[in-house]
């Protein structure tokens, strides 16, 4: 039997804390391990209980959700962090994004799509509201730097491209007939030469610089 997701509710109101954890109370696929009212908390028991998710909200007091986020992923936890906010503004979208957030969602989301996103995040794959989806590709659609490709092998950029098609190292090693192992190689080297902090900061070089999908 496969074990649930640990998942850490982060929001510095009480009525929306229980509320999400009375709403996955009799989800089987998803284990409430611990509730944070602020960044702070946040940090504290990230590493305290090693959640494979955490549901983090953007505006708290002492620190916000954003900074959070960055301290989260500067200490090398392995939790994902899918954002659950009010605000959808394009800051917001890129500062979460580039903080190392694996999703951002509205507290307008529905039940079956919240439970899609934690799993989704749970296998390292991203999950975006239609209104950060807007914001990734009016930046999409802004002029970039064309992509150096003496600067990642062409085994790299093909491992880069299945990552932002949202495929996890064990489709990517499936796909390419390569073992888990190396495939974490690959990702461990595009990662260091694109100098981003996590998977979905490269999947979203790799849009911006026309390598989803499968282009070349």
């Amino acid at each position: 039997m496969t074990s649930p997701i640990r998942l850490l509710i982060v929001d510095d109101h009480e009525i929306v804390r229980e509320g999400l954890e009375t709403l996955l109370a009799e989800e089987t696929s998803v284990s409430v391990v611990g509730q944070a009212a602020n960044g702070a908390e946040a940090v504290a028991l990230a590493a305290e209980l090693q959640p494979d998710v955490i549901l983090m909200d953007l505006v708290m007091p002492e620190l916000d959700g954003i900074e959070a986020t960055r301290q989260i992923r500067s200490a090398g936890l392995a939790s994902q962090i899918l954002v659950l906010t009010s605000f959808a503004d394009d800051q917001k979208v890129r500062e979460a994004i580039e903080a190392g957030a694996i999703g951002y969602l509205l507290k307008d989301v529905l039940k079956a799509d919240l439970l899609r996103a934690i799993q989704a995040a749970a296998q390292g794959k991203p999950t975006l509201h239609p209104e950060a989806q807007s914001y990734l590709m009016r930046q999409v659609s802004a002029p970039a730097a064309p992509l150096s490709k003496s600067n990642l092998t062409e085994r790299e950029l093909d491992v880069l491209r299945l990552i932002a098609s949202g495929q996890s190292n064990k489709e990517i090693a499936v796909t390419l007939h390569l073992t888990e192992g190396t495939i974490k190689g690959y990702v461990s080297a595009i990662l260091a030469k694109l100098g981003v902090a996590d998977r979905t900061q490269a999947a979203l070089y790799a849009v911006k610089h026309g390598l989803a999908g499968g282009n070349r």
